[in-house]
Order: structure tokens, then C-alpha cells, then sequence
């Protein structure tokens, strides 16, 4: 779910947005709530008995799911910054709207 959000949302944050820290803001917001609801998904299935994103060792940290949101979060901040770049270039573009003389 996180991975999906910040591919579909971050570039264009940093894209349409031009406060470079409302769009990072959002972003954050965004991950936050998609982190929240995601995990609490998995906890349930590891609950439930599934082994997939948790170890079974309650006791065990789930490193692995820290690195993949973690790398999934560092990712997503470089999206806006990479959208508020190309955003910014963009508009600040200088267009010659007169006429050939």
C-alpha cells in the first residue's frame, strides 16, 4: 500500500505543489496514514498465523520490514524532491511572447 502511494502521489506532489515543504509535508502525511493502515493489516494476518511480513518469534524484530519501509519512505522523498526540480524548472521556464521582429 505505501509503495503504491508514493508511486502514484509523490512526483506529482513535488510537481504541482511549489512550497518545497508542503509538498514533503503531504507526502509525509500521506505515508503516515498508508504506513498506519498497512501495518495494521499485516499485524492481523500475523495474528491470524501468517509468517510472511513479521517473524514468527514475537520476541524477533521485523528488520526486514523496516528496511523495505524504510527504503520504500527514503524513495518517496526523493520522488518530491526529483518533482519539485523538474516542477520548478518548469515553471520558471522563460518564454519569449513577442513577436519575431
Amino acid at each position: 500500500m505505501i509503495a503504491i502511494a508514493t508511486v502514484l502521489l509523490a512526483f506529482p506532489l513535488g510537481f504541482f505543489l511549489r512550497n518545497r515543504l508542503v509538498a514533503h509535508v503531504v507526502y509525509i502525511a500521506i505515508y503516515a496514514y498508508c504506513f498506519t493502515f498497512q501495518t495494521l493489516y499485516l499485524l492481523r494476518s500475523w495474528v491470524g498465523g501468517s509468517h510472511q511480513a513479521f517473524p514468527a518469534d514475537p520476541n524477533t524484530l521485523p528488520i526486514g520490514y523496516f528496511v523495505v519501509t524504510a527504503g520504500i519512505y527514503l524513495a518517496g522523498n526523493l520522488l518530491v524532491a526529483l518533482g519539485q526540480r523538474v516542477g520548478s524548472r518548469r515553471r520558471t521556464r522563460a518564454v519569449d511572447l513577442d513577436p519575431v521582429k
